[in-house]
């Protein structure tokens, strides 16, 4: 173990192909299914760890303000694995930044906990493997399990009680596939119903919840296949199929959550429509309002001339296929 001090990491945000909705175990954050996303590579969480020999706790600022309450709360939790692995009882100063909406469906918690694992592991002495982070990760966000890594990215459920081979691991790097992913903003307030909290309610209410945890060993070997052997319609049927029967899920559930507005169902409808005209693009959404738009490169500008001056879309943000969690050297490195 090497000396404990500081540490700065940063990490892409990743849109799942295949869902993560439901978990087996609460306690561990352990999935219910099995997952495929991309990390992406221009929404990205900045985040720093200090542990400091005379702390009077932890401490955790957000975007530039104090964060208190259940949030704070969450990263303690998760630092106390780190200073349980470490063996120390220093308290940590945290410093986090998005470069996008926090909580609005954009994936921040998967970035901000791959980072808040590099970040803080590090700067607790700690040299963990892809794969032990990936564990880590997980352990605050479920979704985080899969921004420790670059590319096209399976998350694995498990089926040990203690969580070892709940892990992610890279299926293709970026230069396999090299597709552009467009997202639409739709809202920019956090979304008022949590993915943690939607998905216990999902779980203990919809009645399409077993349904579900069961469709997802036909969807992931396709979604596999389409990845590896690159066939884009492939890719766009399953991806789509999967979207949508999770968002039933949730619609379902007793109260419905619905995560869509007015703009997502238009934008939803637009992405077919432009591949009846040929453009290859898919849309799938996450637990919020925000549309993402997967096509090959060259149909990016295309689908971005669509949905420029579109009622209701607040920002176009571009994307390519990134790379994983790394320490932040400073710029240019």
């Amino acid at each position: 173990m090497s000396k404990i001090g500081n540490a700065i990491a940063v990490a892409g945000a990743n849109f799942a192909l295949v869902k993560y909705w439901g978990k087996r175990n609460d306690a561990l954050n352990l999935p219910a299914v099995g997952s495929i996303s991309i990390t992406v590579d221009s929404l990205i969480t900045k985040t720093s760890v200090a542990f400091k020999e005379n702390g009077s706790g932890d401490s955790l600022t957000m975007n530039g303000e104090l964060a208190t309450g259940s949030m704070l709360a969450r990263v303690s939790r998760f630092l106390d694995w780190v200073r349980e692995m470490a063996g120390m009882k220093l308290s940590a100063v945290v410093k986090t930044e998005n470069s996008f909406p926090t909580g609005a469906g954009l994936a921040s918690s998967a970035s901000g906990f791959a980072a808040l694992a590099l970040a803080a592991s590090r700067a607790a002495g700690l040299a963990l493997s892809p794969r032990e982070l990936s564990i880590l990760a997980r352990q605050g966000s479920g979704s985080a399990a899969r921004s420790v890594f670059g590319g096209f990215v399976e998350m694995r459920r498990g089926s040990r009680d203690d969580g070892r081979d709940a892990v992610a691991a890279e299926l293709a790097s970026p230069a396999h596939w090299p597709l552009s992913v467009v997202v639409a903003v739709t809202g920019l307030k956090p979304k008022d119903v949590g993915s943690r909290d939607g998905m216990t309610h999902s779980r203990e209410t919809s009645p399409f919840y077993d349904t579900w945890v069961a469709g997802a060993d036909k969807d992931l070997p396709q979604c596999r296949g389409a990845i590896l052997e690159r066939d884009f319609d492939k890719l766009a049927d399953v991806s789509e199929f999967n979207c949508l029967k999770m968002h039933a899920v949730a619609m379902a559930s007793r109260p419905g959550i619905l995560y869509w507005n007015d703009t997502t169902v238009a934008l939803i409808h637009e992405a077919r429509r432009m591949r009846k005209d040929g453009i290859p693009v898919f849309f799938t959404v996450d637990a919020g309002p925000q549309v993402k738009f997967i096509c090959l490169p060259e149909a990016a500008p295309q689908v971005k001339k669509r949905l420029a001056g579109w009622p209701g879309v607040k920002d176009l943000i571009e994307c390519a296929v990134g790379k994983g969690v790394r320490e932040w050297l400073g710029e240019g490195r």
